[in-house]
């Protein structure tokens, strides 16, 4: 692979690429998600805890935002060094263009998560999991028992309706996963293949931008990761791992002592701790923390990536940058207690738990509805159910096949925010008007 090429500012069914005047074609990226109608919902959609009281508690909106502050700064340096080793760039591409690449790519990774976090992936595919009387093909069924944030939000970033039409080098770098959910022989040692990274029904448009970006195929449907994809997946290891913890400490679930001695390791003589404890109070006192840990692991991060450089381009570099850096012990205990005292607390469990109810119980009335459209003989309440559907939905599944239909009734529960979900969920099944 080549960098030329993997930054393409060219957009699909465009010929050449057009800056604005103050902006680039990323740059232009990064603002066309920012507002989205997908991305807005992101402020009512869990991150670690579900509907959240507390003022300082992370939602996915917060999360991205942030995930992307960290993305252009890994992106930045990285490119930085990748300039000065690749003069033929400079004709046409700055280190900035790197850091707003990775900036808008990490803006959108969570975009296709829906309702409850893990939770509602688990609970949206369980449904197709005990329904099976669909008739779909065997590639399209797997989409459908393993519903997946990643390809959702590919999906969500070629939808026409939401105006996005994002460069190439943008949804190459957002794609962790270059593969589908069909893969005899799937091997989970890459990291690329851990997940899928498109749906069926977008499998057109993905090799699209891989033959654009000349993404090296492994095998039909599969492809290595375009680099910048990896400094992404660092900016959301990064964020999570640091920013869970601190809100794991805001909501008593773990000491502040126990925090700093986590961070220890990564911080090293940066860590003073008799200037720390002249700090007001907890929120100065984390805020320091997260700044200075989140430094460092910029830095470690983009040293792996700029050692393997020469791996990732010749697409034999398949593991993520955090777990060779030379924090990853430090990172592993961190992800240990992470799981122990903030994952699986009683609130987290409870809410989660919720979304196995409301989120399969969505499904089974509006997939009726849906299948029942253009049925002359529908039911009144599925007649009703289907004037809930966003009017692109009931266009998009008018006449449709079944496997369209169900992508299309999956898109609308999916996209719908926590409190939306719930509140919609008891409605329709009269507990609540």
């Amino acid at each position: 692979m080549n960098w030329s090429q993997l930054l393409s500012p060219q957009r699909q069914n465009q010929k050449t690429a057009t800056d604005a005047v103050s902006r680039s074609s990323f740059e232009q990226d990064f603002d066309r998600i920012i507002f989205s109608h997908p991305f807005r919902k992101l402020q009512d959609k869990t991150q670690v805890h579900p509907l959240p009281e507390h003022d300082f508690v992370h939602t996915r909106l917060t999360h991205s935002l942030e995930v992307s502050s960290v993305g252009r700064s890994l992106g930045k340096r990285a490119g930085e060094v990748i300039m000065e080793r690749h003069l033929e760039l400079e004709k046409d591409f700055s280190s900035f263009d790197f850091g707003a690449i990775t900036a808008a790519a990490a803006l959108a990774h969570d975009m296709g998560n829906p309702p409850f976090g893990h939770a509602g992936e688990a609970a949206l595919s369980e449904y197709f999991k005990t329904n099976t009387t669909y008739k779909v093909s065997d590639a399209e069924r797997e989409d459908l028992v393993n519903f997946e944030g990643n390809a959702q939000g590919f999906r969500i970033l070629n939808k026409k309706q939401f105006g996005l039409r994002l460069t190439y080098a943008t949804l190459g770098a957002f794609t962790k996963y270059p593969c589908p959910s069909l893969l005899p022989g799937r091997d989970k040692k890459k990291k690329s293949q851990k997940k899928f990274g498109y749906f069926q029904s977008e499998a057109g448009a993905f090799k699209d931008v891989a033959d654009k970006l000349g993404l090296i195929s492994s095998s039909e449907g599969v492809w290595c990761r375009h680099p910048i994809a990896f400094l992404v997946e660092a900016a959301d290891d990064i964020c999570y791992s640091i920013i869970d913890l601190e809100d794991g400490c805001r909501l008593g679930l773990v000491s502040f002592n126990e925090i700093v001695d986590l961070l220890a390791p990564i911080l090293g003589s940066k860590l003073d701790k008799q200037k720390l404890s002249t700090s007001s109070g907890l929120n100065e006192k984390l805020g320091v923390l997260r700044a200075l840990t989140i430094g460092e692991l910029i830095n470690a991060s983009t040293e792996v990536f700029l050692d393997n450089e020469k791996s990732i381009l010749d697409g034999s570099f398949d593991t993520a940058l955090t777990d060779l850096c030379r924090f990853k012990d430090a990172l592993g205990v961190i992800n240990k207690v992470s799981v122990e005292k903030i994952y699986h607390t009683h609130t987290v469990v409870e809410i989660e738990a919720s979304g196995h109810e409301v989120l399969p119980g969505l499904l089974h009335e509006f997939v009726s509805a849906g299948m029942d459209l253009k049925n002359p003989l529908a039911s009144k309440k599925n007649t009703n159910l289907a004037l809930l559907f966003p009017e692109e939905i009931r266009l998009a599944i008018s006449d449709a096949d079944t496997y369209t239909i169900l992508r299309n009734v999956i898109d609308f529960i999916s996209g719908l925010t926590d409190r939306h979900a719930l509140s919609l969920y008891r409605k329709i099944k009269g507990i609540s008007f």
